[in-house]
């Protein structure tokens, strides 16, 4: 979510076009996950990890980002995803998230509207879950059912028990993102350097809190 914040203040100043009523414009155009795996870690991240600081790793692209972000929570999985799935407390966790609402489910899939508010603009996007914590991930993509203000998402959650350090879990966080417009190098820094690292920070805050 942070991330979409970062992203967000690139957008052109222009009437948005976040509709329940109208498709997207397109069925997908960001690599979608399915079935993800733990990252494979270097000696280096993973005694980052055991001195309290998290991972991140930032892929630029064109029309957005893909990252991820990797931190060992104080918490068991079955505490991180209370956390994770409690979507209508997001906007008291969240910088600049006003608004969160689940508004369909359906079998293993959870479908949410997020309403960012920044520097006076709203940004409005809809979110499908794949939620499957039995097997220790949630997967999402858009909801191109309905038009959203962002061009397109896809990530997902990944929670285990870290291998490195006994009564820790380990949380991963990936997204891709594309946006309607350019970007301007400070975001993608600023995406580098900073909105990584906030990206899992609210959950550990929660978990550990």
């Amino acid at each position: 979510m942070t991330l979409l914040v970062a992203l967000a203040l690139s957008l052109p100043i222009a009437v948005q076009a976040a509709s329940t009523t109208h498709p997207h414009p397109h069925q997908g155009i960001a690599p979608k996950f399915d079935n993800p795996q733990p990252s494979t870690l270097t000696a280096e991240e993973i005694a980052e990890l055991k001195a309290g600081r998290s991972v991140r790793r930032q892929v630029r692209t064109e029309g957005g980002g893909r990252g991820i972000s990797v931190m060992d929570v104080a918490g068991t999985p079955a505490q991180v995803w209370a956390v994770i799935d409690d979507y209508e407390r997001y906007p008291d966790w969240i910088d600049h998230l006003e608004e969160c609402e689940v508004y369909k489910r359906e079998g293993t899939e959870v479908y949410v509207r997020f309403k960012l508010r920044i520097l006076g603009r709203d940004v409005e996007y809809f979110i499908d879950h794949e939620r499957r914590p039995d097997l220790g991930w949630v997967t999402w993509q858009l909801d191109y059912s309905r038009e959203s203000d962002i061009d397109d998402s896809t990530g997902y959650w990944l929670v285990y028990p870290s291998p490195d350090q006994p009564g820790k879990t380990r949380v991963e966080y990936t997204v891709d993102l594309r946006l309607k417009g350019w970007i301007p190098g400070v975001v993608e820094d600023l995406l580098a350097n900073k909105g990584l690292d906030q990206a899992t920070a609210w959950v550990k805050a929660q978990v550990e809190g």
